[in-house]
């Protein structure tokens, strides 16, 4: 008796596991989408802030270094030319120092995203189903918050040491605004800069090359005119110079509406030209 051996299936494959969503997903998550995973990044962040309050320490110590450095170093003598004394200059010098918080907690961003990086969190928010931006927005309006911390407490000192308000409390309200919205701007460049460089380090190195000219080549700590012809000039394209001169403005009085449209033209210049960069290079980084 003859058996026949009926042929047998090949085993049937599973199928491939469906790619986790790529950049072109991206574009099919809507606003309202978007907004949540922002929230939901902005209290991952902030939590992790609360864990770790040690990372508050240079927000918190640092308006009052820089406040009581610079008045009490430089205020006898960059007063007197201003006319006036120590307590003048601390009408002069605290709107500036407002532009100077933002350049400064801008290159703790690009550190801290470079570090991201290094320890792997990016690559794992890139697999989820999120846009990309989000991840860097998210970044942007926590350290936004830093900063209106470190402002108030630059303002507290600044009251403390004898400033006045000359106009309102509704135009010092506009000069925090405005320092807010330019350093919002440069933290873009500084995550673009995280995520070129290699280490951390090497970004906090670039930074400071960056910042040092800008800070000191402006009219953040003295008048422009105390300054060579050719340093004038330099000041006069300075962004800082309009943002420190805008707050300064609001503050004490005077003409306002040139510098404060040159910061805010600054700072959406900046913004278009380095956010695209930065989303693409985050999309991107191996």
């Amino acid at each position: 008796m003859s058996t026949t051996t009926l042929p047998t299936s090949a085993p049937e494959k599973a199928p491939a596991p469906r790619p986790a969503h790529t950049a072109a997903a991206e574009g099919r998550i809507g606003l309202r989408a978007n907004l949540r995973h922002i929230g939901a990044l902005v209290r991952r962040n902030a939590l992790q802030i609360k864990q770790d309050p040690e990372s508050m320490f240079d927000v918190l110590l640092m308006p009052i270094v820089l406040t009581l450095l610079f008045v009490y170093v430089f205020g006898g003598s960059v007063g007197a030319s201003l006319g006036g004394s120590r307590d003048q200059y601390v009408n002069y010098v605290v709107p500036g120092l407002m532009a100077m918080m933002g350049m400064n907690i801008a290159m703790a961003v690009g550190a801290g995203v470079n570090d991201d990086f290094r320890k792997g969190v990016m690559d794992r928010f890139r697999t989820m189903p999120i846009a990309r931006s989000s991840v860097l927005i998210a970044k942007i309006v926590v350290e936004i918050g830093r900063m209106l911390v470190a402002t108030a407490i630059l303002l507290g000192m600044g009251f403390l040491l004898g400033m006045e308000i000359k106009t309102s409390v509704l135009e010092l309200l506009g000069a925090v605004g405005l320092s807010l919205v330019f350093g919002a701007s440069l933290m873009w460049i500084f995550i673009l800069l995280g995520l070129t460089m290699k280490t951390a380090q090497a970004v906090q190195g670039v930074a400071v090359l960056v910042l040092m000219p800008l800070q000191f080549g402006s009219s953040i700590f003295a008048p422009p005119s105390t300054m060579p012809g050719w340093l004038q000039a330099f000041t006069d394209y300075n962004p800082l110079s309009n943002l420190a001169d805008a707050a300064r403005s609001l503050i004490n009085g005077g003409p306002v509406a040139h510098s404060m449209w040159m910061t805010l033209v600054w700072a959406v210049a900046i913004t278009v030209v380095t956010a695209p960069l930065a989303v693409a290079k985050f999309r991107k980084k191996s």
